[in-house]
């Protein structure tokens, strides 16, 4: 499995936790496209970027790191044919997966702890999109 991992100013610590955890637990090839220093940077870059390589196949998933999450997966989600979700908590990142066929998690580093954080990201990973009948309403996301 390939993940790409992306974050701003506000994620460091957490970028670095989640990496190794993901690298550990799922054996999987982690590449950081994300910011590495404390000065202020502009999340709509980041995720831009990794939607655009989600969608040209370079990875699997993506994980985007922000204070909140909710402007990396806005930012994320202006990418056409990406579908990217917030969470905090696990549930929701294992559904967004099994009927929403999201890509891209975000995760807001100021809002969830680590320990936390990795129980949203193992659910997103391990989950499988089930497609069906919600494979009818994902292929409805596309607006013209």
């Amino acid at each position: 499995m390939k993940i790409l991992i992306s974050n701003d100013h506000n994620a460091l610590e957490l970028k670095k936790i989640l990496t190794a955890h993901i690298e550990e637990k799922f054996s999987a090839e982690v590449t950081d496209i994300g910011s590495t220093g404390e000065k202020g940077t502009d999340y709509p870059e980041y995720a831009h970027a990794a939607a655009k390589k989600i969608l040209a196949g370079e990875h699997d998933f993506a994980v985007l790191l922000c204070g909140t999450g909710a402007g990396m997966c806005i930012a994320a989600n202006k990418i056409r044919g990406v579908r990217a979700v917030v969470c905090s908590e696990p549930y929701t990142a294992r559904l967004s997966r099994e009927h929403n066929d999201a890509q891209i998690l975000c995760i807001g580093a100021r809002v969830v702890g680590a320990e936390l954080a990795k129980m949203i990201v193992d659910e997103f990973l391990q989950a499988r999109f089930e497609g069906g009948r919600h494979q009818v309403r994902v292929d409805m996301l596309e607006c013209n």
